[in-house]
């Protein structure tokens, strides 16, 4: 064939060219992904799979959960920050799974116009949690790389009743005792007498205690100031450090 009757055919079959490749966009528009959960979805689908299902029942504890943002306070390319497991941060930390902070919430019984002490703030997404429930929150973190960041961000997300502050966390905060619970999120090999000793009449201690065997306890103080001591569970959480590590045990 010629030239010009190669020039004519390709200009009679244009049209029905550009049709066949019309219609095959057409056919790949139609295909489009599926939308994913929105955040308050997950954390609703947390709160009934992991922690209602595992028997925390405080109406208040469940709803701060189901509002505080935990992928806010994790790494951003944790692809699971509402999974069942807790999750690294930094300084060689983690972030506890939802179920014990859930838990450790709850046994800490609060109520709106209470004052807490929590040791250990790491990434600060307990004491969010715990500051949708008291009044105030102060938050002692040991690792200064994290008391930094997580202060900054408690700030940023409106969690204007939590103070941090960067330091070792065996003998409490003085200035703002007595509290009425104190939460420990490191273990000890034995509880600090200066934690003790900050817990207002009333107050509830909720603690992981134990070096390679690790329990989780609740230490009360009644109006008279006396201790009880109840066994919940184990658990495994970073070690305590800091004073504690060179600090005796006191005389049995």
């Amino acid at each position: 064939m010629s030239r010009a009757g190669c020039a004519a055919l390709s200009f009679l079959l244009a049209p029905f060219l550009a049709l066949a490749c019309n219609d095959q966009r057409v056919t790949v528009a139609r295909v489009t992904p599926t939308s994913p959960d929105s955040e308050a979805e997950r954390r609703a689908r947390m709160v009934e799979t992991q922690i209602v299902n595992r028997g925390v029942r405080n109406a208040r504890v469940l709803a701060a959960m189901k509002q505080v943002p935990r992928h806010l306070f994790v790494d951003a390319k944790e692809r699971d920050p509402y999974g069942d497991h807790p999750l690294p941060i930094a300084g060689n930390q983690t972030i506890s799974q939802p179920y014990i902070v859930a838990l450790m919430t709850e046994l800490a019984d609060l109520a709106p116009g209470e004052k807490v002490l929590e040791i250990g703030t790491g990434s600060g997404y307990q004491s969010a949690v715990l500051s949708r429930l008291a009044r105030e929150v102060y938050s002692i973190e040991i690792v200064p790389e994290l008391a930094r960041e997580s202060a900054e961000r408690l700030r940023k997300l409106g969690y204007g009743n939590v103070t941090v502050r960067e330091g070792d966390g065996y003998r409490g905060w003085p200035e703002h005792a007595p509290f009425d619970a104190i939460l420990v999120t490191a273990a000890p090999d034995r509880i600090p007498q200066p934690l003790l000793d900050q817990l207002a009449p009333g107050g509830r201690m909720v603690i992981p205690v134990g070096s390679f065997f690790q329990e989780l306890k609740v230490l009360s103080k009644d109006r008279n100031g006396k201790i009880t001591e109840k066994d919940i569970l184990p658990v495994r959480f970073v070690p305590m450090t800091g004073e504690i590590e060179k600090t005796p045990p006191a005389p049995e």
